[in-house]
């Protein structure tokens, strides 16, 4: 029989629990309890048919933790007489129902941390009780994340690197570990001039709080040997920060961004032109350099759906930038050394040439085979120089 048992009881307030509600109460929001539970109760019908089943149903319920209430109905049957059975189910206190599915502890947890906030946060009270369970599985940690919320509310944008943080028991690794969450709480305490709102996310974290961030590094290759930015090195392999490369400006007429290292190493001589060794979807480092916006630019990727769409990113932040050996002529050509593309993108790119929209939706829609690719590395050498010669 389907009716309701001991454990479905626990179950209906588990339910409750799995939910938040039990624990946001504890943070203010609205009362669980006392509570009327669902009771599924046996049928006049089933009361005849199989009485001695209804006496064993009832003595369970009354056999068990005694942390829920039983409400009595006095019911007539034609043949049974007259007889009390359940008609209703109550859990009465916040106590009982954490008893019952045994929570009390993690639920005084939970009242330690809204007192310690309270305390030493109040604003971020709300959190905990729009996020009770995230709260109380971030028990461990809370205080810390407490203690780098008010060190940050008194150190606004502190134009320091998150290693130089210098508050008992945290490091840095123990800030960039919940970075998420401290966003969340950030936001919920800092005034609004102390955030910069350009930058979200977790890559976003440090700028947008005011800490320097881990410098992103560009590495090129000047390929006209008449053209030197460090007079005594030969192959001009140069790696600088971000900042550096947009203060550059050198004389040169064509960039081409690559994404292999080997062609990086390898790409031919050419006058006034620079090769860069690309950074998959990230662009935004390039862009900040005002100088590369009055140069070609060129990309070579992987004919594939993802060399497509990062080429549409590209096109983001330089809108004239060309593909540079990403036709169907150059994958056509190269049969040989197609292989598999482990995950394709399908979505639409709206940045691609009609050329380039033909072979992407030809890769997309596996109309060549199955998640084909022609990686650049696998490129012809020689079929690389006579590219660059017809430009």
């Amino acid at each position: 029989m389907s009716w309701t048992t001991p454990e479905t009881i626990r179950a209906q307030v588990r339910k409750l629990w799995d939910s938040g509600r039990i624990l946001a109460s504890l943070a203010g929001g609205e009362p669980v309890f006392p509570r009327r539970l669902s009771l599924k109760k046996p049928t006049s019908a089933e009361m005849g048919r199989s009485f001695s089943e209804v006496r064993e149903w009832i003595g369970k319920l009354q056999g068990g933790e005694k942390k829920y209430r039983l409400v009595w109905q006095q019911i007539h049957h034609r043949t049974l007489g007259t007889n009390k059975v359940p008609a209703e189910v109550w859990v009465d206190s916040l106590e009982d129902a954490l008893a019952l599915i045994g929570r009390t502890d993690e639920a005084d947890t939970f009242r330690a941390l809204v007192a310690l906030t309270a305390e030493k946060e109040p604003a971020l009270v709300g959190w905990l009780l729009r996020r009770p369970l995230q709260g109380l599985a971030l028990g461990d940690d809370w205080r810390l994340l407490l203690a780098v919320v008010s060190w940050l509310r008194e150190h606004p944008r502190p134009a320091i690197y998150l290693r130089q943080v210098d508050i008992e028991g945290v490091d840095s690794k123990f800030i960039e570990h919940h970075r998420r969450v401290l966003s969340e709480l950030f936001d919920l305490v800092l005034p609004a001039e102390s955030i910069d709102g350009a930058h979200r996310g977790i890559t976003g974290f440090c700028r947008r709080y005011g800490f320097y961030d881990k410098p992103v590094r560009i590495r090129f290759r000047l390929l006209d040997p008449a053209i030197r930015l460090v007079a005594d090195m030969a192959d001009q392999d140069i790696t600088v920060t971000g900042g550096g490369f947009a203060t550059l400006g050198p004389p040169i007429t064509d960039i081409f961004i690559t994404e292999n290292e080997i062609n990086f190493l390898t790409f031919p001589p050419r006058p006034a032109s620079m090769v860069i060794f690309g950074s998959g979807y990230g662009f935004d480092t390039l862009a900040a350099a005002s100088w590369l916006h009055s140069r070609r630019i060129y990309y070579w990727g992987d004919i594939d759906t993802h060399g497509f769409a990062i080429l549409d990113q590209l096109r983001a932040h330089f809108g004239a930038a060309n593909s540079f050996l990403m036709d169907r002529r150059t994958l056509l050509s190269h049969a040989q050394f197609w292989g598999r593309e482990p995950q394709p993108v399908k979505g639409e790119l709206a940045r691609l040439s009609r050329d380039e929209q033909a072979v992407y939706d030809d890769l997309r829609f596996d109309r060549l085979g199955e998640r084909l690719r022609l990686e650049q590395e696998r490129i012809r050498f020689s079929w690389v120089g006579q590219a660059l010669d017809r430009l």
